[in-house]
């Protein structure tokens, strides 16, 4: 898993250009009415507005782009010496635009004051990443989905800013017995927390 950062100033004049549009770029399913946020990973990897008022469509492709869209930290063409090395970090080979559902939640992020919009990527999907290693406890219980169609149990040993080292704790015997092993950090669920693993 990668971690893309953006600031949330370039992201909500993105979010702002949007919304302030009534016509939209398409996606791959045919024409879109609603506001919505597009990640561009060719020249760069950035986040723009889908929103058409007639000042510019493009994509960014050429040294005479609009600097404007919100680059992803470290991937920026214009900045960056060494952006091709991270984005093949975060995308290998894959270039393209991804339409992606995530307008409301990067606006609550916003709204409560965050000042970096992360999202978390493994190549071919794209998330918000709501939270910090500072979030959770250190020896908190939690569990984590299993790959089996549930969740394990576990205890959270550490913690990196994409990364948690668990050891499962309160399952069977044999599942316990397991070394410590090592989960994205937003796959740790609150035990109250009753999402779908």
């Amino acid at each position: 898993m990668s971690l893309l950062s953006f600031t949330a100033t370039s992201v909500a004049a993105q979010i702002a250009h949007a919304r302030a549009c009534s016509t939209f770029l398409p996606n791959w399913n045919g024409p879109v009415g609603n506001p919505a946020l597009i990640l561009i990973v060719g020249n760069g990897v950035h986040l723009r507005s889908n929103g058409i008022d007639g000042s510019t469509t493009r994509i960014v492709t050429t040294k005479h782009t609009d600097p404007s869209y919100a680059f992803a930290e470290g991937i920026n063409p214009f900045r960056d010496t060494d952006w091709m090395a991270a984005r093949q970090a975060a995308f290998r080979d894959l270039t393209g635009q991804f339409y992606i559902d995530i307008l409301d939640d990067v606006q609550m992020l916003i709204d409560r004051g965050h000042d970096t919009i992360r999202l978390a990527t493994d190549g071919h999907t794209i998330r918000v990443f709501l939270r910090r290693a500072a979030d959770y406890l250190i020896g908190g219980t939690y569990d984590v989905p299993s790959g089996l169609g549930g969740t394990f149990r576990v205890i959270l040993k550490d913690a990196s800013d994409t990364h948690a080292i668990v050891q499962n704790s309160g399952n069977c015997e044999d599942f316990d017995e397991m070394l410590s092993y090592r989960v994205p950090l937003d796959a740790l669920i609150e035990i109250d927390d009753r999402r779908a693993a």
